[in-house]
This record gives structure tokens, sequence and C-alpha cells, in this order.
């Protein structure tokens, strides 16, 4: 039997697709360690992430701070379950909330957990606020959405390969076009309807960033119509779109302001990944004492949610979104990031257009979305140094960590436009 050092990437490759199930394609490449906006393969290649995780990785790989929470805390306790209260929940709680300005936090896992939770909390209030006869509550979505793999959430997607063989579906949504205020009014005008799920950008679609008003014009008619706005910001929060949330709009401050003029305040708000800096599986739903109060104990819950180490992750994690001002950051860069992009699609008929916000971009191939182009691209990226994924066949998203400096940025931008200018269809 070989051991561990003596397997090559080829073993490793061959190992999960013989004893792991066949949901993913990854790129070829196997990484073994990662630090700030790099990782390793198994070979010793350095390579610039551009993915960081979905967006997990804000804080950078590895990021000491982060990662020195987790260790002390996984010295002294790891696991209570709610059974039991512990010394580091509390504190968590009161953090989080004061952090982004709601009453209450349900603490969970993962984000198709949170985005369950806040389709749950929803109902209830639902039929218990608002007078919804039982069984009868009908949540708005987008199309192209992408909030999770769970049954419900595949219900109301219209991605043939979430849905195809899966059902029968959970009923119960209503599907409008994205970046359509108009339709969401229409929507609202049918029987018990009661709320408004969306993602402030629609990032697994292929970074569909709305019009500049939208998010606000969506939290009126939500108001409007007593319905609960629910915000997504499972990949778009925790500073990746160079303000704190997206719904924050245009706000150039690191915190959300009530006062902020471009703030689309969320009945509910539904965070993950960054939440832990990728360190650890930690997500949350966030909301005011009159819809969260509706939860009653044996309602809800999860073994690991609101755990010790999860806590402690989730506090430094968002501690080092402050101290290292990574919303500002991602703002910066972004903007230059778009700018050399457009500089260099002006040079090149390979690419269409960039799109994006902050440092959550997306480059679009001049091919259809069959064709194996994007695919190939990555490929050439991964050779020259660089990590991406296609999603949606011709789209390549770009969501480098947000501790990237200004000078690591140009060395992608330049790895990006030499595999441009030499790549071959």
């Amino acid at each position: 039997m070989m051991t561990m050092e003596s397997k090559t990437a080829m073993d490793l490759i061959q190992l999960e697709d013989k004893y792991g199930a066949h949901n993913y394609h990854p790129l070829p490449v196997v990484l073994s360690r990662g630090e700030g906006v790099h990782v390793w393969d198994v070979d010793g290649k350095k390579y610039y992430d551009f993915l960081s995780a979905y967006s997990a990785v804000n804080q950078g790989h590895c990021h000491p701070r982060i990662i020195g929470a987790m260790i002390e805390q996984a010295k002294t306790l790891t696991l209570t379950s709610r059974a039991f209260y512990n010394d580091t929940l509390g504190e968590y709680e009161k953090y989080v909330t004061n952090y982004f300005g709601f009453d209450k936090v349900l603490p969970m896992n993962t984000g198709a957990e949170a985005v369950e939770t806040a389709i749950k909390l929803c109902r209830k209030w639902a039929y218990e606020k608002r007078g919804i006869a039982e069984n009868q509550a009908k949540i708005v979505v987008c199309e192209n959405n992408f909030h999770g793999r769970t049954t419900t959430i595949v219900s109301f997607s219209n991605d043939p390969d979430a849905q195809k063989n899966f059902g029968p579906f959970t009923p119960g949504f209503i599907r409008i076009p994205y970046n359509d205020t108009e339709a969401l009014e229409e929507a609202m005008k049918q029987e018990n309807v009661v709320g408004f799920l969306v993602e402030p950008i629609q990032g697994e679609a292929g970074v569909y960033v709305p019009d500049t008003d939208y998010l606000m014009k969506c939290r009126a008619i939500c108001t409007k119509y007593n319905a609960l706005f629910i915000a997504d910001e499972v990949q778009t929060g925790i500073a990746r779109t160079g303000s704190l949330l997206a719904v924050c709009g245009n706000c150039s401050c690191e915190k959300k302001c009530e006062k902020q003029a471009t703030y689309a305040q969320p009945d509910i708000l539904i965070l993950g990944k960054a939440l832990s800096g990728g360190v650890y599986p930690v997500s949350a739903v966030l909301a005011n004492d009159e819809i969260m109060m509706v939860i009653k104990p044996g309602q809800h819950g999860s073994t690991f949610g609101g755990n010790p180490i999860a806590a402690k992750v989730a506090m430094a994690a968002l501690d080092v979104v402050d101290e290292e001002q990574l919303a500002l950051n991602a703002r910066q860069l972004g903007d230059l990031f778009r700018s050399e992009m457009n500089r260099i699609i002006s040079t090149t008929d390979l690419v269409l257009k960039v799109r994006g916000k902050g440092l959550l971009n997306a480059i679009i191939v001049n091919d259809t979305e069959d064709s194996l182009t994007a695919w190939n691209l990555c490929v050439a990226l991964k050779d020259n140094g660089l990590l991406a994924k296609p999603t949606h066949g011709n789209i390549i998203r770009f969501a480098p960590p947000l501790v990237m400096t200004k000078e690591e940025l140009l060395e992608c931008v330049a790895i990006i436009e030499k595999t441009i200018t030499e790549f071959k269809k």
C-alpha cells in the first residue's frame, strides 16, 4: 500500500474518482497547502486562488488569527449540542447581532441549512403573525437563483441539472425574472405571498449585478405588501462586493448603517461561507424579535449549530474583516480589476465582457454555453499559475481572497492577459 507521501496527483484524483460520489467536476489540480492568496499543489507548484472556495476564504487561506481562535477553543471544548448552555455561544450571539444590527441570530452550519431556516422562519411568521391559512404561504424567488442543493431549495430552481430526477418537489414558491421590480410587484398581488428570497448579486448564475436601485425598490415593495425581504448573502456578504453586505448598496463605510440611503434593510439576513473565513462550517440567520421569536424550543435546531468552535471562529473572522479593512480593499481592487479586464477585452475577441462588483467578478467567454472553451481557458490559467472555474458553460468567475494586494492583483491580471493572448480554441 502506498504511503500518502508517495501518492502522485493522479493517484489522488483516481482515489476520489473511485471512492467518492461524482457530484463535482474539479479542475485537474490537487491542492495540499494554502496561505493568504496562494495555494500549493502536491508537487509544490504555487498558484493564485481566484475562487476563494466560492467566496468562503475572503480573509485568505489559514489566516493566523482565525486558525488561532479555532485551535485555542478546540483545546477546551468543541461541542455540547444545544441540550446545554456553553460559555461561548451567548458571547457570539451578542457579537454577531450587534455587528449586523439585528435582535436575534439562529446559528446553523452551512449556507443551505441557513436558507432552509429562513424559509421555515418566513412561513411560520406568516401563519402566526399575518394570519395566513396554514400550508398556504408563498415565497417569491428569482429565475436562475442558486440558494443551495436541498430538496426544498431545488424545488424553485430552473436549472435542469438541479431538478432532473430529484422530485417530487416542495410547493409554495413563485419564480419571477431577476432584476425586475414590476414582476415582483405583480407577484406580490397574488394571494398568500409572504416573502421575497433573493441573492443581491446572482453569483452562481454568472455574477449578475442588478440595477443600482433594484434592492431598495424590492425592500419598498415588500414593505408595501407586508412581506418579508429575505437577503441570501451567503456568497455576497462579509465584504466580498466592496461593502460589508451587498444590500448596503453603494455604502462606503465598513459597517452597515441604518441611516445609509442605499441600505436595503432585510427582514431576514442569511450568512455563511466567509462568516468563518473558510476555516469551519458556520452559517447564521439574523432577524428581529417579531420574526425570530415565532420559533419555539423543539421546532428547529442543529446539533452542531452554535458550537463553541464555530462561535470563536466566526468572531475572529469578523474581527479580521474590520481590522484589515477588507471591504475597502475589495472595492478598490474590484474597480482596478474591471478596468484592467476591459482593457484586455478591447484587444481580443475571446472575451465579450466583464461584470461584477467589488472582488466578485466574471468574464463572459465568446462561445456557446455547451462549449469547452471556458473550461479549457481555466486549464490554461491553471498551467500559468492561477486557479478559477467556469460556471454555466461560458462564464468564468473571478473571486480572489480579499486580503490580496494591488501588486498581487496586477500579477494576476498579467497571468490572465498572457493566457487569453496565447489561448487557441
